[in-house]
């Protein structure tokens, strides 16, 4: 896909913002780089005329929003130790728009694709982090007359982009999560919550439907009375359950090797200092782990249960003593992603790791910029071998969609197992 750069804005807030450092919590700290997701629209005629209409729409509604949530239009600085600090300096956002001669056609069905890392700005993690945007947003023509936009946001933009108010107000300060204190003097919970699994590059990106959760998720909870379980699998450990017992049956792992599943848990919930509308990173994960043997011998109600033991662990205190492990920690480089970012850790073969995120609860879809809603949006490419996403299906029917890296070798016998086995 040839695609043909036209110009490059910086989108500064609308009005004057709050400057100044601001901390960032030990949860902040490990997730540096972009997370990437792609929408794809098809505008009516009236928003394609003059030609500068949806640009211009654009950029005025991000600037917008870039007032509540003017941390993004600032920059991190390392403040030693391995850590950071948001300077709200106001700097700005990139915002890229380019062309391209392909068509919607060319998508087929907008299953994820190495394609889609033509539709992204790039970022060069080379550079010092003071220099690299917190937002990068690419909004490409299409020759059908459809855009895609390539992006991180929050939905808040959508809002302003129509005229609508704000909604929540954002809540900025990062305090009641503790950023810039010191650890407590209690002991700590004693878990593996920061464990360095190996990471494992050049994997291949597919998408799963899964459309018979009803029964999945019945036969996660087979054999539940036996478990020492209070409750049965949700729909998530089910699905992740399955998703791990699957993969690890591709890769054909000898009987003895260890796996290990990491689930990312959303703590909002599971916090009692959280506020609505928090404005930072939430998220800790926590390692289902087994022998490949019992994942691929016993029945799916063993590694669902293995997940749903791992999740039920996290509670408030639970994340504050992961907070207290972080803060206790002379240097953080080693629990951050920017420091993995373009190299090739870990075993090319034989990954035994993997890590299933959840997309389910958050409002991925309907986002109306003012020309009508998406007609597709996935996550943008990745190539962590033995990574998943789990989103809601688009078109909601109800069933879900699984996007999987792994390596070209497995993919096809992951697909095959993970139909068969359900």
């Amino acid at each position: 896909m040839v695609v043909n750069s036209k110009c490059c804005f910086t989108v500064k807030p609308a009005e004057p913002t709050w400057n100044g450092p601001q901390p960032l919590s030990e949860l902040d700290q490990l997730s540096v780089i972009h997370v990437s997701t792609i929408y794809f629209y098809r505008p009516t005629q009236n928003w394609l005329s003059p030609p500068d209409t949806i640009t211009n729409t654009l950029k005025e509604s991000l600037s917008k929003a870039l007032v509540p949530f003017y941390p993004i239009a600032g920059r991190l600085r390392w403040i030693g130790k391995g850590r950071l600090q948001i300077d709200c300096n106001a700097e700005g956002v990139q915002f890229f728009e380019a062309e391209s001669e392909s068509r919607f056609e060319d998508f087929g069905d907008f299953s994820p694709s190495a394609r889609y890392e033509f539709l992204f700005p790039g970022v060069d993690y080379s550079v010092p982090i003071h220099e690299m945007p917190l937002l990068l947003v690419q909004l490409i023509k299409f020759k059908c007359g459809g855009i895609s936009l390539g992006l991180l946001i929050s939905h808040a933009w959508a809002r302003l982009a129509r005229d609508e108010p704000l909604g929540t107000a954002t809540f900025h300060d990062r305090r009641v999560i503790r950023a810039g204190g010191p650890p407590r003097a209690s002991p700590c919970i004693d878990h593996e919550a920061f464990i360095q699994l190996p990471r494992c590059l050049l994997g291949k990106l597919d998408d799963l439907e899964v459309r018979k959760k009803t029964t999945l998720k019945k036969m996660a909870n087979e054999d539940h009375s036996s478990s020492d379980l209070e409750r049965g699998c949700t729909r998530y450990e089910s699905l992740a359950g399955h998703i791990w017992r699957c993969a690890c049956k591709a890769c054909k792992h000898e009987n003895e090797q260890p796996t290990t599943l990491c689930v990312c848990v959303d703590s909002r919930r599971r916090m009692s200092t959280l506020p609505i509308g928090y404005f930072g990173n939430a998220t800790l994960d926590v390692f289902a782990t087994s022998r490949a043997v019992d994942l691929t011998s016993k029945p799916l109600s063993y590694a669902s249960s293995r997940v749903r033991e791992a999740n039920k662990k996290v509670n408030d205190e639970f994340v504050n003593s992961g907070i207290d492990i972080l803060k206790n920690q002379q240097d953080l480089t080693q629990f951050q992603d920017i420091h993995y970012e373009g190299s090739t850790q870990g075993p090319f073969h034989g990954n035994p790791n993997f890590g299933v995120v959840s997309w389910l609860s958050l409002p991925i879809y309907g986002l109306d910029l003012g020309w009508g809603k998406e007609i597709y949006m996935g996550p943008g490419t990745h190539d962590i071998d033995g990574d998943s996403l789990v989103l809601p299906s688009h078109d909601g029917n109800g069933s879900l969609t699984v996007a999987l890296c792994l390596q070209v070798a497995h993919i096809d016998d992951s697909k095959k197992h993970f139909y068969e086995l359900i």
